[in-house]
Formats: C-alpha cells, structure tokens, sequence
C-alpha cells in the first residue's frame, strides 16, 4: 500500500510517501514557514535533495504544493493521485479514549479538538494537518496514529499520579506518555531480531534525543513510562528539566517573581542540557564543551546519564526479567560514550556491555553486548514514519 504519511506542525509540514510492502520511501520533504515566503525541501526519486522558495498562506496551500509535486510527472511518483491509497497521520495525544490508530471521522477530529487542552503545542496543528488533507483528497481515507496510544496498557498503578482523585476525575490529569510509534517500532523489530516472539519479549526501549523517553515493555506492550501528562517529565531532555521536586517550582515563581506562563517556558524551553550547561541543547556541542574542560558541560553529561540510569534501573526491577535494553533516536543511535555511560557496571545485573563493539556503531542495527551478557543491549534506529505508514495500513485493513 502507498500511504502518505502526515506530520503537521503550527508552522510547517513534514511528509513520506511510502510503500508499505518493502518499506521504501518514494519521496519525502518538509515545508517550513509556512504562513509566508516558505522553505520548501524534497527528494527525488534518485535521492537528489531539492530546495525551493515559495509563498504558502496556510496548510491547505501546503497540501496543495505537496500533491502538485507528487503527481508532477517530472518526478515519476505517482501517474494518478487514486495511487495515494491512504493518509496517516501523526497525532501527539489521545488522551485516555485511544488506545490503537484508528480510522478518521468527525468524532475522532472532536476528540483530538478536546485533548488539545492537553497537547496545546501539538494537537493544533495536527488538526489543521487532518483538515487541510480532508480538503484536498476528500474521498483518501485517513487515520490518525496517537503518540499516546501505544502506552495506553499501562496499569493503573503506573499512570496514576498520588493528587486527589477528583482532579482525574475532573480534568484527566494522569501518565500518558509519548514516542509511543517509536517505542512500539523499536520494541517489534528487537523482537524479531532476537528471534522471540513479541508476545515473549521483554526489553527497555530508550528513546534519546532533543526529547527523550525510556519505556518498560512487557510482551510488546507498554507498563510503564518516564513521561507522565505532558511530555515534560522524565529524563534530562535537550531543553526539558525532566522530573523535579514540584516545590522548585513555587520557590522559583515566588523568588523570581514570574508567572505560570514564564515558568513553563523557563522548564520546558530553557532549561535540560542547555539551562545546566549554558553551551547548547545539542548533545554533541556540549560534548565538545566538555572536552575542552568545561566543567558545567561534563557535570551536564553526567546528570544526564543519571536521569537515564535512573530510568532504566526501575525498570529493571519492575519488568524482573529483560531481554534486552535499546538504545534509539539520535542519541541513543549515535553517541556511543552515552551508551557506555548508561550501561556501565551493570555486569552484576547481567548486563554486559562489549566496549570495542559499541565504538564502532552508529545508526545501525547492531547487538553491541557481550555474547555471555544476558540482557542483551541493541541499538536499534527508529522508523516512526513506516511505523505510522504500517499502522494505517493495518487500520484500513481491519488488522489494527
């Protein structure tokens, strides 16, 4: 199936064309700016990447751009837009209703319209997204594929915050957790790669990039999460403090005389890697820093790798037995001083580490343990587009 896969933000729109049956991608681009003079950059069919300016008002004209270019017969995609079988679309949160991707309707875009209150960032522009494709290719079914979903077979015991129950009885305020197409992607290829069954699988996926999460797996399904309602808490993230005692909070707003507004910008955009080290929020220029013999960005490497082991040592215990711990997303995938670091004096929970292997891999999938190691540790690259673009397809399929 050819699925065109939908990731709208407030002011821009991310694509894949894929054909689900071997997973390749025909074409894929990103429109940025959109709202003005806008950013238009795609891929054609031999991997030539192209750039291009163009006035865009809004994320309907964008749609429109995207379909010109891929019915463009220059650019050989597609003969007819009939070749576009469906549309899948990225949404950050489903709330507690949504526990799978399902096909849209006018219910599930009141829905999504409802949990906006709880991803007003996201949620948004993911709706204009949905609408601006119901606009241009009315008669392409189209679904939607929840961040949230995948954690939805969490226990109670893991999602609910100790706050009185009438809050979540009144406004829902629980774990719901995110990145959950990348942990559920991850988590079925370990399995497949390890020759067990999913059902049978056991692992700790840890999603680390500008945003990261780790996730307790059991049998392919999720029991625990480091990000809770919104996806501020959890590990030391790029720009997100991650968890702190609450009280920081009321201190901070009292002595620095800043409103809910300020202090919410302060923890989610001015803080993590950035606020601690004052270098960067990307890992590798922190890194440099550090090497350089800047202290604050070699104690912002260790909080970090903390913060995780934290994670994964709970996890440990909760799951009993793990299988295997992953590593994905741009750091887990690439930084393999991060990886070392995590993984580090855990022969004792028989966790080993082979140190020569992992040096040399970056953005593959590769075992990078020692064979007597009995928890296995992979580092396996993330798909969420194909994960998206399989949903739909399962969606449409009735198999989801």
């Amino acid at each position: 199936m050819k699925v065109l896969v939908i990731n709208a933000g407030s002011s821009s729109l991310k694509y894949q064309f894929i054909q689900t049956g071997d997973g390749s991608v025909i074409t894929k681009g990103l429109i940025e700016k959109i709202g003005g003079q806008a950013e238009y950059g795609w891929q054609r069919k031999n991997g030539e990447k192209v750039k291009e300016s163009v006035p865009i008002k809004d994320h309907t004209g964008a749609l429109h751009i995207v379909i010109d270019n891929l019915k463009d017969s220059a650019n050989g995609f597609i003969q007819s837009l009939s070749e576009i079988e469906a549309i899948g679309h990225r949404v950050v949160h489903g709330g507690d209703e949504f526990y799978k991707s399902v096909l849209i309707n006018d219910h599930v875009i009141e829905s999504i319209d409802k949990f906006s209150e709880l991803a007003p960032l996201h949620n948004p522009p993911n709706l204009q997204g949905i609408r601006s494709c119901r606009a241009v290719l009315p008669d392409t079914k189209q679904v939607a594929v929840f961040d949230t979903a995948f954690h939805q077979t969490m226990p109670e015991s893991s999602y609910l915050y100790a706050i009185p129950w009438e809050y979540y009885d009144k406004y829902k305020i629980r774990r719901y957790g995110f990145h959950g197409t990348s942990h559920r992607y991850v988590s079925m290829k370990a399995a497949e790669f390890t020759g067990k069954k999913l059902e049978d699988f056991n692992c700790i996926t840890c999603h680390l990039g500008n945003g990261s999460s780790i996730t307790a797996v059991k049998g392919g399904k999720s029991v625990d999460t480091t990000m809770g309602m919104t996806p501020l808490e959890g590990v030391v993230m790029g720009t997100r403090s991650g968890s702190i005692d609450p009280a920081i909070i009321f201190f901070l707003m009292e002595k620095e005389d800043i409103s809910t507004r300020q202090i919410n910008d302060v923890l989610n955009k001015k803080s993590g890697l950035l606020g601690l080290s004052g270098v960067s929020n990307d890992l590798r220029e922190v890194t440099a820093a550090a090497k350089e013999g800047n202290r604050r960005a070699q104690l912002t490497r260790e909080v970090l790798v903390k913060s995780i082991r934290r994670a994964i040592g709970a996890y440990m215990a909760e799951l009993g037995r793990v299988d295997a711990i992953l590593f994905t997303a741009g750091i887990g995938e690439n930084e393999t001083s991060i990886r070392e670091l995590c993984i580090a004096g855990m022969e004792n929970f028989g966790v080993e580490l082979d140190v020569d292997k992992n040096a040399g891999i970056r953005g593959q999938l590769a075992d990078v343990s020692k064979p007597t190691s009995r928890t296995k540790v992979l580092v396996v690259p993330t798909n969420e587009e194909l994960m998206i673009a399989m949903e739909t397809q399962w969606v449409i399929e009735g198999k989801e």
